[in-house]
Order: C-alpha cells, then structure tokens, then sequence
C-alpha cells in the first residue's frame, strides 16, 4: 500500500504495534519463568498481560477502521527478540542476578520500542481526529511507561547491585 497520507501512515504503523506486540509476548513469558527475582518475575508476567492488552485493544482499533492489525511484519521487534534470546535465554550465567540484570536490559529494550510506536500513534490518532483511538492509545502508552518504570525501580532496587 503506497503512503499517500497521514492516515495511510497511521494504519500501517498501528499494524507494525500489533505486530511487535505479538512478536513480544512469547519471549516476555519466557523472560519471566526465567526470572529468579520474584518482583522481577511478577513484573514481567504483569507485562506480558498487558502486551496482551495492548494486542486486543490495537486489534479493536484496526477491526473499527476496516483494517487487519496483521497486515504488517515489525522487523525492528524482530530483532529485539532475537536479542533477548540470545542475551538471557541461550546465554549462560554463573549468577542469577545478573541474569536478572540481563532480562531487564532486554525488556526494557523492547518496551522502549514500543513506547516510540504507542507516542506516534497518539499523536497520529490525534491529528487525525480520532479521539477515541487517541485515548485507547495513550492508555497504552500509559501503561507502558508505568512497565517501564517498575523495572528500572526493581533494577536500582537491588537486582544491579546484587550482579555487580
């Protein structure tokens, strides 16, 4: 589809959410069964209901404007989950709290992906006068911040100091 205007670029950007969404939930279950922090472990599985959340509220949006959310392949969340991967679940630690320390760098990685995808199309609902879209996304905007948040708390918290 040729990027024509404003609303061709919201439609294909609320796919790409849809679709790093989806990419992301598996591996946020995953990281969090590899948590050995409990409060690491209970963020994580917060986050992955809340990607859940986002998934069907972003599917309702595409539905209300006769779009498929799967219209679109996010390459760029592709990759993030190649990385976690690779840097917590096919890499071996001597200590749990670095591993810890690891899962955090990674989710926040993605979740900082999504904040740039959730701000854009905020900003895109709004301009476009779909006020009820724009304040579906903020809320998930919203609460990706507060996802965000917990974890740098739970990392300063106590999880880096104990991998130092």
């Amino acid at each position: 589809m040729p990027m024509n205007s404003l609303k061709d670029v919201y439609y294909d950007q609320l796919q790409d959410i849809w679709s790093a969404n989806k990419q992301a939930l598996d591996i946020v279950v995953a990281l969090g069964r590899a948590a050995q922090d409990k409060d690491l472990s209970e963020a994580l599985i917060d986050g992955s209901n809340g990607i859940s959340d986002g998934l069907q509220k972003v599917a309702e949006i595409c539905n209300a404007h006769g779009i498929k959310p799967t219209g679109e392949h996010c390459k760029g969340m592709e990759g993030l989950v190649a990385e976690a991967q690779a840097h917590v679940l096919d890499a071996e630690f001597g200590d749990d709290d670095v591993r810890d320390a690891m899962i955090i760098t990674q989710y926040q990685r993605m979740v900082h992906y999504a904040l740039a995808g959730y701000g854009c199309l905020v900003a895109f609902a709004n301009r476009l006068g779909h006020d009820e879209d724009g304040a579906i996304l903020q809320e998930c905007l919203d609460e990706t911040y507060d996802g965000d948040r917990r974890m740098t708390a739970i990392a300063t918290g106590g999880i880096n100091a104990a991998a130092a």
